[in-house]
């Protein structure tokens, strides 16, 4: 099974295939505006724009499920990741990424890249999936993790 199976709202409430992306590497980040790791906006732009001509698109979910630190509406958050970190990278509507309503994109990556110890849930803001050209989880990354040092691992898959 691959991410290319699944489908999400995009930020403007579209829905969007995720075979769309197919043949592209995908960083899919849960992402907060209110979070310490927020200003990480900008160095995924960073990544998006040095990357996207080689096939390589961020994909922008985000979550209220930790701490509250999402709880403008879609309209707000485009704005927000727009006006503060010039954000052009694809957002999606607002998802909850783990318990009983977690976005099947959601269990299925966790599936695939459980966390520390093997544990099968998202513990904050900015948890990262590194996603192949074929549509496969290949890595994780916690939050703290810095997109900038993806770099050598997402080259690697383009």
């Amino acid at each position: 099974m691959s991410v290319y199976e699944f489908s999400a709202k995009t930020i403007r409430g579209e829905e969007q295939p995720l075979s769309a992306y197919r043949g592209h590497v995908l960083l899919i980040v849960n992402t907060a505006s209110r979070c310490g790791f927020t200003p990480q906006y900008q160095e995924l732009q960073q990544l998006y724009d040095e990357y996207q001509n080689r096939g390589f698109v961020v994909l922008g979910f985000p979550c209220n499920q930790f701490g509250g630190q999402e709880p403008g509406t879609e309209e707000e958050i485009e704005q927000f990741c727009q006006l503060n970190y010039g954000v052009t990278f694809p957002l999606f509507a607002k998802v909850d990424v783990n318990g009983g309503s977690a976005h099947p994109l959601f269990q299925h990556l966790k599936e695939q890249a459980p966390g520390a110890l093997g544990t099968k849930t998202i513990k904050w803001n900015f948890t990262k999936f590194l996603v192949d050209r074929n549509g496969q989880v290949v890595a994780r990354f916690a939050p703290q993790t810095k997109p900038s040092e993806l770099k050598e691992e997402i080259e690697k898959l383009l």
